[in-house]
């Protein structure tokens, strides 16, 4: 093992010296913005310093090279003194971190990757340390790299639970390129944080994850240097820093009292304030960051394409659950940076089958759906993977706030969730997705892919895997019919028109189930001498208006939607919206309403209003009135 160095006084006090200046841009900016976190800063300055001028190695001129260590800043309302770190770095011009918060500036009041040293946008708390899981796994197993990623948190947000989900993967993965310091300055924001400055539990817990743990004075840049160093030479276990400090350090008055979150300093009081911290600075000297190792491999992760056509047949039975995780698999052939991650559903959402072709590039998560999403934002960023994240669809409501993030982020990630709707059958309403479509409709940045047969599936994947910002793909359990042909062309925001005629009475749109059903009415409604339009929106966001709109003119201005979902914000607001403003339509939503209960799937689609025996008599119901 290497002999540790201590640096020389000169450099110690140059590390001081940058402290201050950080804590000083800190108070500054926040009170040219007349809003912000500088006492959060200031108990942050000693471990910005000597991370960023001691430990780590990066590019300053080019914050987004693939070699440079990562830092995400989880307690992301201490923004201004990561603007300042940059800024001491010469990526950012001092007189710009005086604009901070204004609307004609990216430096926002918590991190957004509209900057280039930003790559997961925090302040929703607990989120950024599962986001360096997936960095440092990408690193350590998919890049095979010598960079590190370092993660700050505050000791309000290790509260959260997700902070501990993180904890737990990344000693089971043997993380050793991952470091999380917790800033422990033992006030949160309306209150003290439960522990306080008690940093023997702190120790204790992060030791019975299974991490390699230190103890430090925050504010001692000496203690500092030694405990990153140590860190970088411990193998087969992340390192956590658990650094006691103080909240508004080096500000008389303010420094570690309660009722200062948030709050600039007091404009009369700023100068004086600042003159007292400059009267401890005694160099001007700038360091410079070490150069990074630049062994990340050069990868492409763009214009995926079919290796070959789907293989299936008309008529042949899939569930659209089992086509997801075969067309993954066959992804995963087409380029080696696809990656899979699963949340313990792996024999259910089928990315099992990535698993067994792709061992070397699947993540198991389990049962922790929130770190699952995080995970997969972090492998995602830097575009160094083509992430695609499954579960059951229900579940991905307990990462809703992860997945809120990873808009905000920009990210590119693919979230697949199965068994969605009263369709599963007998395990009941626990398990069975009926939010999902509003949840994922409601996300800026997200196409929402809802297939219905295995060709539209393995379409789907592959357009995901070439789409920006997040994707949901929703999978059904039961096996349905292949309709399509496997040279059938599909693009996001193009519907199919499924069954036509030139005399159909009502467009019916139905996606997944619904779609099977529809098509089965469709055959026992022209027994009876009425023809019914059916649409496939293929992708319900965006969805499919101009398709929608000729389909309806063509029936009189009659749609019937029908959707293995709840009422709102499904498919049947969907094709409203679309519709509004139009005049002669009359839209007809058939979608499950209350809370659902176990049964036999063709129990709960008759039910619940859905099945094609409904949509026959929704259908002739449009006439009778």
């Amino acid at each position: 093992m290497d002999t540790y160095q201590k640096p020389e006084d000169k450099e110690l006090q140059a590390l001081k010296d940058a402290a201050n200046r950080l804590r000083i841009h800190s108070i500054r900016a926040t009170c040219a913005s007349n809003s912000g976190h500088p006492t959060s800063c200031c108990s942050a300055a000693e471990v910005l310093s000597v991370l960023f001028f001691n430990t780590m190695r990066y590019e300053a001129a080019d914050p987004g090279n693939a070699n440079n260590d990562r830092f995400v800043l989880s307690k992301g309302h201490a923004a201004p003194i990561l603007y300042a770190a940059w800024a001491e770095a010469g990526y950012i011009k001092e007189s710009d971190l005086l604009n901070l918060r204004k609307i004609d500036c990216d430096l926002e009041g918590h991190p957004t990757p509209k900057l280039p040293f930003v790559d997961v946008a925090t302040g929703s708390l607990g989120q950024g340390l599962g986001a360096s899981c997936g960095m440092a796994y990408t690193g350590k197993y998919f890049d095979k790299a010598s960079y590190r990623v370092y993660c700050l948190l505050g000791d309000g947000e290790s509260s959260e639970g997700a902070v501990w989900e993180a904890m737990a993967f990344a000693s089971h993965y043997h993380l050793d390129n991952l470091v999380a310091i917790f800033d422990v300055n033992r006030l949160g924001q309306s209150e003290a944080a439960p522990l306080q400055h008690q940093t023997d539990i702190y120790m204790k817990r992060c030791e019975a994850f299974g991490w390699n743990t230190y103890v430090v004075d925050g504010h001692d840049v000496a203690e500092l240097c030694h405990a990153f160093w140590q860190a970088a030479h411990v193998k087969d276990k992340p390192t956590a820093i658990i650094a006691k400090t103080y909240k508004g350090k080096g500000i008389s008055g303010v420094e570690n009292e309660d009722n200062w979150h948030g709050k600039p300093m007091p404009k009369d009081k700023a100068e004086s304030i600042i003159n007292e911290i400059q009267s401890q600075i005694q160099t001007n000297r700038k360091l410079s960051p070490l150069v990074p190792i630049a062994d990340a491999p050069k990868i492409s992760i763009s214009d995926i394409t079919f290796p070959s056509p789907p293989n299936y047949k008309i008529g042949d039975k899939i569930a659209t659950r089992r086509a997801y995780g075969l067309a993954l698999a066959k992804l995963g052939h087409a380029n080696s940076r696809v990656i899979a991650l699963d949340g313990d559903t792996k024999n259910s959402t089928f990315s099992e089958i990535f698993k067994k072709e792709h061992p070397d590039r699947y993540i198991e998560c389990f049962i922790a759906e929130q770190n699952m999403v995080s995970v997969a934002m972090g492998c995602a960023t830097r575009n160094r993977t083509v992430a695609f994240a499954s579960t059951f669809a229900a579940f991905l409501s307990r990462a809703y706030d992860h997945i809120r993030m990873g808009a905000i982020s920009q990210s590119n990630v693919n979230l697949c969730g199965s068994h969605c709707g009263v369709s599963i059958g007998e395990d009941g309403p626990s398990q069975m997705a009926l939010e999902d479509l509003a949840m994922f409709r409601a996300i800026p940045t997200c196409t929402v892919f809802y297939p219905s047969d295995g060709v539209s599936t393995e379409h789907a994947v592959f357009l995901a895997a070439n789409t920006p910002g997040i994707c949901f793909i929703r999978t059904s359990r039961p096996d349905t019919a292949v309709i399509y042909s496997p040279d059938e062309k599909f693009e996001i925001g193009q519907a199919k028109v499924v069954r036509q005629s030139s005399s159909d009475r009502v467009t019916v749109i139905g996606a997944g189930v619904t779609l099977h059903e529809a098509l089965a009415a469709a055959d026992e409604l022209a027994k009876q001498g009425i023809n019914i339009r059916v649409v496939d929106p293929f992708t319900i966001k965006p969805l499919d208006a101009a398709t929608i709109l000729s389909s309806g003119r063509a029936t009189g201005g009659h749609i019937i939607t029908v959707e293995d979902h709840y009422r709102e914000g499904g498919l049947g607001e969907a094709v409203c919206a679309a519709v509004a403003g139009e005049p002669g339509f009359i839209v007809q939503t058939l979608a499950v309403r209350g809370v659902p209960r176990s049964g036999k799937p063709t129990e709960l689609l008759d039910l619940f209003g859905i099945s094609s025996r409904c949509i026959v008599e929704a259908v002739k119901s449009t006439f009778a009135n």
